[in-house]
C-alpha cells in the first residue's frame, strides 16, 4: 500500500493514539472480523484463506492471553477463556468446523461487548 493512502494514515494515527483499553476492543473487534471471514471462505471451499483468516484471530487471542497481568486475580479466568477459544479455533481450522467457530466468536463478541461497557463505564467515573 502507498505511504500516501488516507485509509492507511488514519488507521495507523487511529493505533497510535488509542489508549490501551480503545486497543484492546481494537483486538477484539479484529478478532471478530477474522473469524467472520474465516466463515465466509468455509462457505466458498477457500481453505487457505479459512486458514490464514483463523491464524490471525488465534494471533490476537495469543496477543491478549501474553499481556494479561497475571497479578490481577480476574486474569486466571481470562486466560481460561482465551485457552478455550483457542482450543475451539484450532478445531475449526483442522475440521473446517463452523460451530467450532461459532462457539469462539461468541465467547469473544461477549467478552468484546463486556469490554466496551467497561470503558464507557470508566468514563463516567472520570
Amino acid at each position: 500500500m502507498a505511504v500516501n493512502n488516507p485509509y492507511t494514515k488514519y488507521k495507523e494515527q487511529s493505533v497510535s493514539t488509542a489508549t490501551p483499553e480503545e486497543l484492546t476492543l481494537m483486538l477484539y473487534n479484529g478478532c471478530i472480523k477474522f473469524m467472520n471471514l474465516a466463515k465466509i471462505f468455509m462457505d466458498e471451499k477457500n481453505l487457505e484463506k479459512v486458514n490464514i483468516n483463523i491464524q490471525k484471530a488465534q494471533d490476537i487471542i495469543n496477543e491478549l492471553n501474553l499481556t494479561l497481568n497475571m497479578d490481577i486475580e480476574i486474569s486466571t479466568n481470562l486466560r481460561q477463556l482465551y485457552d478455550y477459544v483457542n482450543s475451539r479455533l484450532v478445531d475449526a481450522n483442522i475440521n473446517k468446523d463452523k460451530v467450532a467457530l461459532d462457539d469462539a466468536k461468541t465467547i469473544v463478541s461477549e467478552m468484546r461487548d463486556t469490554w466496551k461497557e467497561a470503558i464507557v463505564l470508566a468514563r463516567k467515573g472520570k
